[in-house]
C-alpha cells in the first residue's frame, strides 16, 4: 500500500500470550472495508473494499479487491490486491463488496461495478490471479428479473452453495424490495434462469447467506432509519420463506455510518467479521472513506437464533500456535506499528518502508520446550539498511538477539541474514522492532528461527 497507516494494537502495554489486545482493528495498516469470508480447512480468506485508494475526503474509489487471511484468527497475513477492475476487464472500474467461493478445484470472486452491475473472475488459488471469464457483467439492470426496482443498488454479491449442489448468488440494496437472487449453472459463471425477487425488512445493503443446522440464515445491513445494524431472516428454503428473527450486530462501535458484515465457520467456531472506521479515527482524519476490518466470534442460542454480538476489545481466541521453525511470512502479524505492505520480488508480498521505531507482534508463537540458538530473516535494503531487534511479549520486551541488515543494493535485492538468540521456550508473542537511522530501514520478507 502507498499511504502509511501510524496505528499500533490497542492496549499493547497489555499485549501477551495470554492477554492478546483488541480484534477491532485487525489488519491495522490498510483502510479494508465490506468483508466477506471463503474458507478451506486450513485457514480462513477475507475479501474486501480497499479503502486506501480512495480519497480521503469526498467519495468511494475501491478500484480493486483485498485478499487477507489467518489460519489462528489472531494473526493475519496480507495477500495484497488480487483482482484490479481496470487492468483485468474492458468494461469495469469498480470493485465494490466483494465474495469470493470455491467450486471443482477453482475460485469465484464476485464484485460490484459501483451500484450499476455485478461481475464475476476466475482464479486457481484462493489469491488469484482472477481473471474475466466474461469480457461483460454477469448481471446488469437489464438482466431478466432484476426489474421492476425503484431506486435499486446492484452491487454486494454473496455466493452460496447449498448442500444438493445448487449454487445462488444474492444481491442488492436500498430497499425492502431490492433483494435478489441468481442460481447459478455448475460454472458459477452463468445465470440458471430469470433473477429471483426476494424481500427483506429496512434492508439496505450487505446480502449474506450461510446454512446451519438445515437452517438458512439471511444477514443484511439495515436503513440509516434502522440505525444500519446487522439483522437477519431464517427459512428452511434458500429463496423463499424466510421469517425477521431479530438483530446479529447493532451498529459497530466507532463506525457511525454504513455497515457490512459476514458470517462463517471455521473448525468448529462461528464468527462474524466487519468493518468499523477505529483506524482513522485514530489516525486523526475524517473518517467517512476509510474503514478497517474487526472481528468477533458469533454464538447461537438453543432455538437455533442467534445471539446478539457484543463487540469486544478481546473476543476471538487464537486457535493454534505458531510454530517459528518454519518460515513466517513477515506480512503476518497480530498487531503493528508504521508498516506498509508491498509486492515481493521473490514472490507474495513483503514488510516495506520500514522505519526506524517500526515493529510487528506475533501473537502466540509456540517455541516449545527446546530453544532455538538463531533467527534468520529474509531481507533487503535500498538504503544504509537497520537493525531487526528481536523482542518477546512487546515492542519493549525481553531481547533476544539483536540482526543487523546491511545494504543490499536495492530495495528487492534479497538477503539472507542472521543472528544468535538468548534462550526462550514455551508460548511468547514475538516482536519484531526495527531500528537505524533517519531513512526508510529495510525490507522484510519472512523470518523463522532454528
Amino acid at each position: 500500500m502507498k499511504e502509511k497507516v501510524a496505528i499500533a494494537a490497542m492496549v499493547i502495554g497489555c499485549v501477551t500470550a495470554g492477554q492478546l489486545g483488541a480484534d477491532y482493528p485487525i489488519v491495522s495498516h490498510r483502510y479494508l472495508a465490506d468483508p466477506s469470508s471463503l474458507v478451506t480447512p486450513e485457514r480462513v480468506y477475507i475479501y474486501c473494499s480497499n479503502d486506501d485508494e480512495s480519497p480521503v475526503q469526498g467519495s468511494y474509489n475501491i478500484p480493486n479487491v483485498i485478499c487477507v487471511s489467518s489460519s489462528d484468527m489472531k494473526n493475519w497475513t496480507d495477500h495484497g490486491s488480487v483482482f484490479r477492475a481496470s487492468e483485468s476487464t474492458t468494461w469495469a472500474k469498480r470493485t465494490w463488496a466483494p465474495a469470493a467461493i470455491e467450486r471443482d478445484g477453482k475460485f469465484f470472486l464476485y464484485f460490484g461495478n459501483g451500484g450499476a452491475n455485478i461481475g464475476v473472475a476466475v482464479g486457481e488459488t484462493p489469491i488469484g490471479p482472477f481473471k474475466d471469464p466474461l469480457g461483460k457483467p454477469l448481471i446488469t439492470h437489464g438482466t431478466p428479473g432484476v426489474q421492476p426496482a425503484r431506486n435499486m443498488w446492484l452491487f454486494d454479491p454473496g455466493a452460496f452453495i447449498d448442500d444438493d449442489g445448487q449454487a445462488y448468488l444474492y444481491f442488492g440494496g436500498n430497499g425492502d424490495d431490492n433483494v435478489r437472487v441468481a442460481k447459478l449453472k455448475r460454472d458459477m459463471i452463468t445465470l440458471d434462469g430469470e433473477v429471483i425477487k426476494m424481500n427483506a425488512t429496512n434492508f439496505f445493503e450487505a446480502a449474506w447467506v450461510f446454512k446451519r443446522k438445515g437452517i438458512y440464515y439471511f444477514t443484511y445491513s439495515t436503513t440509516p432509519r434502522a440505525q444500519m445494524r446487522i439483522d437477519y431472516m431464517t427459512s428452511n428454503h434458500p429463496i423463499n420463506g424466510y421469517q425477521y428473527r431479530g438483530v446479529v450486530g447493532d451498529q459497530p462501535p466507532i463506525n457511525n455510518n454504513n455497515n457490512h458484515a459476514a458470517q462463517f465457520e471455521f473448525k468448529g467456531r462461528w464468527y462474524h467479521v466487519y468493518h468499523n472506521r477505529i483506524v482513522a479515527r485514530q489516525a486523526g482524519i475524517p473518517t467517512g472513506f476509510r474503514r478497517n476490518l474487526a472481528i468477533e466470534e458469533l454464538e447461537f442460542n438453543d432455538d437455533d437464533t442467534i445471539k446478539k454480538v457484543t463487540y469486544t476489545t478481546n473476543g476471538v481466541r487464537q486457535i493454534a500456535k505458531v510454530n517459528p521453525r518454519v518460515r513466517v511470512e513477515g506480512e503476518t502479524f497480530r498487531a503493528q506499528q508504521g508498516v506498509e505492505t508491498d509486492r515481493c520480488s521473490e514472490g507474495g508480498m513483503c514488510l516495506t518502508d520500514l522505519q526506524h521505531g517500526d515493529w510487528v507482534l506475533v501473537a502466540g508463537v509456540d517455541f516449545g520446550s527446546k530453544t532455538p540458538s538463531k533467527f534468520i530473516a529474509r531481507v533487503s535494503s535500498g538504503e544504509e539498511g537497520g537493525k531487526i531487534e528481536v523482542r518477546l511479549d512487546g515492542p519493549e520486551g525481553k531481547l533476544l538477539g539483536v540482526c543487523q541488515v546491511e545494504k543490499t543494493g536495492d530495495w528487492q535485492t534479497w538477503k539472507t541474514v542472521s543472528c544468535q538468540v538468548s534462550e526462550v521456550t514455551g508460548v511468547h508473542d514475538l516482536c519484531l522492532k526495527f531500528t537505524g537511522g533517519d531513512k526508510p530501514l529495510l525490507n522484510l520478507d519472512y523470518w523463522m528461527f532454528e
